[in-house]
This record gives C-alpha cells, structure tokens and sequence, in this order.
C-alpha cells in the first residue's frame, strides 16, 4: 500500500478530540473537538500547504539572507524563501521522522538534524503530541548528539480555527475575535519582512490585542513579546461570533509568539481561513541578533511545549 503524500498517518484521541500526525515533518494535519476543526486540516493524500502544522526546527521564523555567525565561523544556509532571500523554518519540515511511540492518546516521532551545509551540527529532535481533556499537547526537545555547541531554537506552525463548526459554512480570521497578551511587537520591513525593532504595541494599535476585538481587515504577520502570564503561561484565545473557539497556551521556554493573518489573496481558497498562532523560542533571525537563542552544548537537551484547546 503506497504512503500517502504527507507520510504516515498517526491518529489519537482523548475526552472528544482527535489529532491526526503526519510523519513528515512531525506535522500537525488535523485536530478536532467534538467533530469541531480546531486548526485547519489538509488531506492526508495532499503535499503539505507551506508550513501548516509543521514543527519547526532547530529554527522558527527567518534567518535573513540565510546567513549567521556562530561561536566565530561564519555559515551560509539554502534560501528556502527564495522571494525573499531568506532561510525559513528549519530544517525538518520535510523531514521523515520515525516512530518511538505510538499509543491511543499519545505519539512521540524523531528525527536527526545531519551536519549539513549552514548547519554543521548534529542534534535529535523527538517530538510529543499527547491528547487529555485539556487538549492537545505538544513538547519538542532537542539533544546535542554531536561533538561542538549548536545554535537552537524551535516553535509549531499550526493555522488555528474559531469556527463555525465543522460543514456548516465558511468564515475568515476577519469574523473572529483575538485575545494576544503581547505589550511589544518586533516590526518588519514591507518588502522582506526582515526585523527592523522591538516596540510597544501602543505605536501601532492595529496590533494592540490585548483587549479582545475582532480582527476585522487587520494584516498581521508578526513577532510580539513581553507576554502577560498567569501562572507561567501565555495564552492567545481566538473565538468566533457564536461562541465557539480555540486557544492556545505555553510557558516561558517560548517568550515570543509569531501570529499571521494568513493573507493568499492570489489563492482565494486560502485567503484569511485560519491565524497562525506560534510560541517561539527566540524571535525571527536570532542565529544573528542573539536574542533568546539556545545554546545547546554536547550532550545538553532542551524542551519546549504547548497546547491547543477548544473554547
């Protein structure tokens, strides 16, 4: 029987949610509660739309012109965004990860990031989808199987979905109302979305969502940081005019937090259908600035987690 596109399919479920995994790039291909889309799907048969659901690593976001010093050697990576000259995501999104557990509630896959051109470092990723009644839960870790220190850093890329409720019609991110607890933004240059600085959210209050609003026309495409807490964690809740909803929660190992409009005007069945929501561990193009990136020495593992939650 040929595998489908997107890998192997690995499914779970617990207290009315279902996941279902795919093996390519550990990606997160759908999740439901009670037969309600939490996140937007794609079918297990269908090369992955971009990044949806992939986990990302051993860098979120961008390195701009794919170019990084670490530890005094100077290093050049593939531009996988090539429109903007940059190095995107990682380098497991269309990676195999293998199996090391599968159960009804639970998976763990893992995959080794090779010494490779731009990334001459040797680090097992595992990755952890858990389902209970709060959720779906996600924790990736790192361990440094090689021989020399490696720049880190990891975060999700699920698009997540307020409502309707599954087969009852079709809403964008513009219907649905954002809590973001995020006192700073770190603004991006138009053309290439390259960092330009880190400000408060009250120069640009098209993206203050600390008081929940509809998201309306607003394009976002953005890092925020300074992350109101309660009891350690972060939690951004999307929610649609009828009540429904979807949250998403994680704790300090990711002080930043990518959220993206997903704007495809020039693909309408794309367009605004669901918000990027991603706790990151360090913020776009840290292989540079220095910002929250983890060091990962020989031998040192590293964890971060979160979870999705229906509202």
């Amino acid at each position: 029987m040929a595998v489908a596109r997107s890998g192997r399919q690995l499914r779970i479920a617990a207290a009315g949610y279902r996941a279902e995994i795919a093996s390519i790039g550990a990606t997160l291909r759908t999740l439901t509660i009670d037969g309600r889309d939490l996140v937007v799907p794609f079918g297990a048969d269908a090369v992955r739309p971009g990044y949806r659901g992939a986990t990302l690593a051993p860098w979120p976001n961008r390195i701009v012109d794919g170019r990084y010093r670490f530890e005094g050697a100077e290093h050049q990576l593939p531009l996988t965004e090539p429109e903007r000259s940059h190095a995107l995501h990682g380098l497991l999104a269309w990676v195999e990860f293998e199996d090391r557990l599968v159960l009804d509630d639970r998976v763990v896959l893992a995959a080794v990031i090779l010494p490779q051109t731009g990334y001459p470092f040797r680090v097992e990723v595992e990755v952890e989808y858990r389902l209970d009644a709060d959720g779906l839960h996600q924790t990736v870790t790192a361990h440094n199987v090689g021989a020399d220190a490696a720049p880190w850093g990891t975060g999700p890329h699920p698009y997540l979905v307020a409502g309707p409720p599954a087969g009852s019609g079709t809403q964008r991110v513009d219907d649905w109302t954002l809590t973001l607890p995020a006192s700073e933004v770190l603004t991006v240059t138009p053309d290439r979305l390259s960092p330009v600085a880190v400000e408060p959210v009250t120069q640009h209050p098209e993206w203050d969502f600390r008081t929940p609003r509809p998201i309306a026309d607003v394009f976002i495409d953005h890092a925020f940081t300074e992350l109101d807490r309660t009891d350690g964690a972060a939690e951004v809740r999307l929610t649609a005019v009828d009540g429904h909803g979807v949250g998403m929660a994680w704790d300090e190992r990711c002080p930043w937090v990518q959220v993206h409009t997903a704007d495809t005007p020039a693909t309408p069945e794309t367009h605004r259908i669901g918000l990027a929501v991603e706790p990151m561990t360090c913020p776009p193009d840290a292989f540079n600035s220095g910002v929250d990136l983890v060091t990962l020495a020989p031998g040192a593992t590293h964890a971060a987690s979160w979870r999705i939650f229906g509202i």
